[in-house]
Formats: structure tokens, C-alpha cells, sequence
């Protein structure tokens, strides 16, 4: 079984329900223009407007065909994960999200749907998840700024969250934000070719360092895109682990955290499967944005893996991780 660990989802269905249903959500304002819908929380600023990919179910499974893909793993969009609105909203939103992409994956088998949680409460975030997980969630997709720009995903008031997501044993797919606030990644396209990097980066690494990775041994940590670029700085970070108290150890951390192949280079590849074990990477396209690898198992090919090790990769950590029978 070919299994893509990483896209995104947005069911048709949703957008008419968000349609019908928003006067529910008196903190939501929708923006339609030109066709297409765009969303502002809180009375913050709109989000970019939900692309067609995003919700072109034959045009996503013809694509599954065509590369040969049997199984996508599939989050909801990160820019529309509505953290910014009050509490008891944010729980029903997720909760709207999570019971349309559940009706998607019962008609689309093809689909396995991650959890949306409203991580603005803790509280609120570990309930939401306890219930997608017994819905039929392998676990969630979160983003990394759960109150916008400067938060932080180990903040104490998430803990019951984490402690949840422990308990059920669900797979947390740590995606990074489009704008984490670095204006000097608004220019040349940079938000996506180095921004998402650099901003799952340090969450993450604030995850490894405040213990949450090593504490919470039943969750399956994802940090996409080769984790992230940690990796790279396993050096530094373990020199930092040496001088500064308190602080989790790297090396073992990265040994339990799991990532996907969009790379788009099989040399950069391969380092990651040298750092972190070919037992951890999992082949994956972020469909349906065009920073993704539209042809997924081709850098798995490239790499120069053997046989057995593309076939673990290209699907087989991905079926026992997310329970796919």
C-alpha cells in the first residue's frame, strides 16, 4: 500500500455548511470575492481564500492514480484552523471541520482525516481530540502558533492537551504557520521556501527542549519537511542540551520524532534518513500547494534506498502509525 502522509483537505461540503451555518459563529467573517471564500477571526485579517485544489475531490483522487497512491492522510488547512476565536467557537469549529472531513473519508475511503483542534484552550483542544480519535482520527494536525505569532505550543496552559494526546496514543502532526511574523521572509516567495522551515523549527525545538517529546512517549510526534531542518542543527542542539540546565535531550528526542520526504532534493534526503533512521521518514507530496512535491515517490527512487527501505517509506510506517487496515 502507497500512502501520502501529508495533505490537505477542505470537503466541499464544509465550505456550503460554513455558508449556511455562520451566523453560529458570530466571531467569523466571511469574504466571498470572485467565487472563492476567505475567512477573518476575531476581527483579524482575512486569510488567503481557500484555493480549488483545496476541494477538487476527483481532481485530487485522479491525481492519487496517476502516482499510484492508495491512502492520503489528510489534514484541514492551517490558515483556516480558526485559533483566534474564543474559546467555546473555536470549539465548535473544530468540531465542524472534523465531523466533514469523518463524512469524507466514510464516502472517499481513500482518505484518513487529521483532527483540527481548537489549541486557543487546552482544555477545550483535548476534549475535541479525545472525541476525533474515537470518531475515526489517527490524531490531529496542529499549527505552531496557537494564540498567533510569538505563542508557543509548550506553553503550561497546553499541558492537559499534550496529556490527552498521550493518553489516546494519536499522531500530532506539528505543521508549521504561512506567516509566523519574520518580515523578511514577505519578499521572493520566502514565507514558504524558508519561513515554514524556520518557524516549525523552533517550535518544535522548544517541544524537544522543554522534555515534551521525551515525557510523552505514547504520541506519535510528526515534524514535517525532513523535521524540520532539526537534523541539521543536531549538533548545536546537543552542545546546547551540555550548557544549558533543564533543557531535553536532543539526540534521544529526534530518535522518536517521524517526518516526510518534501524535500525536492534526494542528497538532502538521504542526510535525513542518515540523522534520524529510515524508520522515522515517511513519504508525503503537501498536496495541494505548489511548494509540494507533486511526484512523490520519485524522490524516494532517488534516494538510493533499497527496496525493502522505499517500500517502508513509500507506505508501510505510515499504515502502522496512522492504523490504516
Amino acid at each position: 500500500m502507497i500512502v501520502d502522509s501529508h495533505a490537505h483537505l477542505v470537503p466541499p461540503d464544509l465550505l456550503k455548511v460554513i455558508r449556511r451555518d455562520r451566523t453560529h459563529f458570530p466571531s467569523l467573517r466571511l469574504i466571498e470575492e470572485g467565487g472563492g471564500i476567505a475567512f477573518a477571526f476575531a476581527g483579524g485579517k482575512a486569510t488567503r481564500p481557500v484555493s480549488k485544489p483545496l476541494s477538487d475531490i476527483p481532481g485530487r483522487l485522479a491525481w492519487m492514480r496517476q502516482q499510484g497512491i492508495d491512502r492520503q492522510v489528510c489534514g484541514g488547512w492551517v490558515d483556516m484552523f480558526g485559533y483566534e476565536l474564543p474559546g467555546a467557537e473555536g470549539e465548535a469549529w473544530s468540531r465542524l471541520i472534523n465531523d466533514a472531513l469523518l463524512d469524507l473519508a466514510k464516502t472517499e475511503r481513500a482518505f484518513v482525516p487529521l483532527a483540527t483542534l481548537p489549541l486557543q484552550d487546552g482544555t477545550r483542544a483535548a476534549a475535541v481530540l479525545k472525541s476525533a480519535v474515537a470518531a475515526g482520527c489517527p490524531g490531529a494536525m496542529i499549527g505552531t502558533l496557537p494564540r498567533g505569532i510569538g505563542s508557543v505550543l509548550d506553553s503550561a496552559d497546553l499541558d492537559v492537551f499534550w496529556a490527552a494526546a498521550d493518553d489516546v496514543g494519536a499522531a500530532i502532526h506539528i505543521h508549521p504557520s504561512f506567516d509566523a511574523g519574520d518580515v523578511r521572509t514577505y519578499d521572493y516567495g520566502l514565507q514558504n521556501a524558508v519561513g515554514r522551515i524556520t518557524d516549525a523549527m523552533v517550535a518544535i525545538a522548544r517541544l524537544v527542549c522543554k522534555g515534551h517529546v521525551a515525557r510523552y512517549k505514547n504520541i506519535k510526534f510528526i515534524a514535517p519537511m525532513g523535521s524540520a531542518g532539526l537534523p541539521f542543527l543536531i549538533g548545536r542542539l546537543r552542545r546546547n542540551f551540555e550548557l544549558t540546565p533543564g533543557v531535553g535531550n536532543p539526540s534521544d528526542a529526534l530518535e522518536r520524532i517521524y517526518t516526510d520526504t518534501v524535500l525536492h532534493d534526494p542528497r538532502v534526503l538521504r542526510f535525513v534518513i542518515e540523522i534520524v533512521g529510515a524508520d522515522r521518514v515517511m513519504m508525503g507530496s503537501d498536496t495541494p500547494f505548489p511548494i509540494g512535491d507533486l511526484m512523490p515517490t520519485k524522490i524516494v527512487a532517488a534516494s538510493g534506498v533499497d527496496a525493502a527501505t522505499a517500500e517502508r517509506i513509500n507506505g508501510g510506517l505510515a499504515a502502522e502509525l496512522f492504523r490504516l487496515g
